[in-house]
């Protein structure tokens, strides 16, 4: 069974950063392009962005320019860095994976347990 173990949440304040890791099996890691999700109470698990296996990244209008997320194939390990951190980014985080951008956008194989990033202002 793949696990997915994300790590980095905590209490930021607003204009702070934070980065988020993911870490998985190596084998399931370089044969999945990877991606990092959003949640808050009451509404959809909102995507943020995603990796592809060779590095090709995309991201969700309301986090481009303060968030990068890259991939460490030596360490089996995706991060997420947001900069500039607002209230609204609250929400917990979850990692998860796919065999493509497309997939890990619509259907995911495989998901984190979840990192909870609170943001006081």
């Amino acid at each position: 069974q793949v696990q997915l173990v994300e790590s980095g949440g905590g209490l930021v304040q607003a204009g702070g950063s934070l980065r988020l890791s993911c870490a998985a099996s190596g084998s399931f890691f370089r044969r999945n392009a990877m991606g990092w999700y959003r949640q808050v109470p009451g509404k959809q698990r909102e995507l943020v962005a995603t990796i592809s296996i060779g590095g090709s990244t995309t991201y969700v209008e309301s986090v481009k320019g303060r968030t990068t997320i890259s991939r460490d194939n030596g360490k089996n390990t995706v991060y997420l860095q947001i900069d500039s951190l607002k209230p609204e980014d609250t929400a917990v985080y979850y990692c998860a994976a796919g065999l493509t951008h497309t997939e890990v956008a619509s259907s995911p194989r495989a998901w984190g347990q979840g990192t909870q990033v609170t943001v006081s202002s």
